[in-house]
């Protein structure tokens, strides 16, 4: 292994889940059902299946192998984004998140330094959510990964400033992950459509509304990175920046340029082509991209190492794609 690469954008799913001991009723509560051979399971939640994973979700013989085949020397664990579980109450999400956390963590110690830890908190009680970053960090994750909204309201929200203002205090890295995005009613096709077409979509209206929030400008040091490339807010950006010049207000909201702020966050390679890739190095930067697949899942990008060596760059800009930006993100050093 010489590439160094580092795959910020990574899920796992517990092998087990303890079955629900809180004091609600009809909880959304996900378990495990066996599946169709002994290397795969369904995820299930509210009696149905939601996914079928296979045991690179939680095994780490099964991960390092693909790791190894795609010349990745290190992997960033988050949780699968459905067991943010922000539609639970605070208390059972929190304590479903305790798990998770604990299974990222034992996974981190068991893995002879080829992984690291972004954890999940309980976001629909931002201060419950807030105290589990404290927590997560004495423990040694790296920061938490979130979702692009919390039951609809968009991060950006005032009610999560405090949240955002104590990740930067704690030099927690951010990861934000689409989820449940808006439109999904207007989709013509099979149910994983909006994986494919919305994703994009929400993660851009979630770094604009944390823009147009204050939160980037006030927050000059928090480090979040954003999936998907960040969506398509590199092509909303020229119009966003034109309204910033002419809507009365805009300017003072962000507290800063949006084009200026959006070479301070970090966006994952993951959008599938060489083309989409250099644009966005071109207007976020070098030094802003990391490795990102997706792993385990069935759209994860299999040759992220390879993409980035056919974009042609030079030795020190390709180091920092595929580990030095990464390293900066999850505060290793410069």
């Amino acid at each position: 292994m010489t590439t160094g690469a580092t795959d910020i954008h990574t899920h796992i799913v517990p092998a087990s889940f303890p079955a629900y001991a809180g004091r609600h009723a009809d909880v959304r509560w996900p378990s495990m059902a066996p599946a169709h051979d002994c290397h795969h399971c369904n995820v299930m939640i509210a009696g149905k299946v939601f996914r079928t994973v296979s045991d690179h979700c939680w095994s780490l013989e099964r991960r390092l192998e693909v790791m190894e085949a795609a010349r990745v020397e290190r992997q960033v664990l988050s949780p699968m984004p459905e067991l943010l579980s922000y539609w639970l109450e605070a208390e059972d999400a929190e304590s479903l998140g305790r798990h998770v956390n604990d299974s990222i963590a034992t996974m981190v110690a068991d893995g002879k330094g080829r992984f690291a830890g972004l954890g999940m908190v309980p976001m629909q009680d931002p201060d419950r959510a807030a105290a589990e970053l404290e927590r997560l960090m004495a423990m040694g994750f790296k920061g938490v990964e979130i979702g692009t909204n919390v039951n609809g309201v968009s991060i950006g929200d005032k009610r999560y400033a405090p949240f955002f203002a104590t990740a930067e205090r704690l030099g927690a890295a951010i990861f934000v992950h689409a989820l449940h995005p808006a439109g999904t009613e207007r989709l013509v096709g099979p149910p994983n459509m909006p994986a494919l077409a919305l994703f994009p979509c929400e993660t851009s209206t979630a770094i604009v509304s944390l823009m147009m929030g204050g939160i980037i400008g006030r927050h000059p040091q928090l480090r979040i990175a954003f999936s998907h490339g960040g969506g398509v807010f590199g092509l909303v950006l020229p119009r966003f920046m034109h309204g910033w010049k002419l809507v009365p207000g805009m300017k003072e909201a962000t507290g800063g340029s949006p084009a200026e702020m959006a070479r301070r966050l970090y966006y994952d390679t993951l959008v599938y082509d060489a083309d989409t890739l250099r644009f966005l190095i071109e207007r976020f930067g070098i030094t802003q991209l990391c490795i990102g697949t997706d792993h385990p899942f069935t759209i994860e990008e299999t040759e992220p190492v390879a993409a980035v060596e056919r974009l042609g760059l030079s030795a020190a800009d390709q180091a920092f794609v595929l580990s030095g930006n990464a390293r900066r993100f999850l505060g290793e050093g410069e």
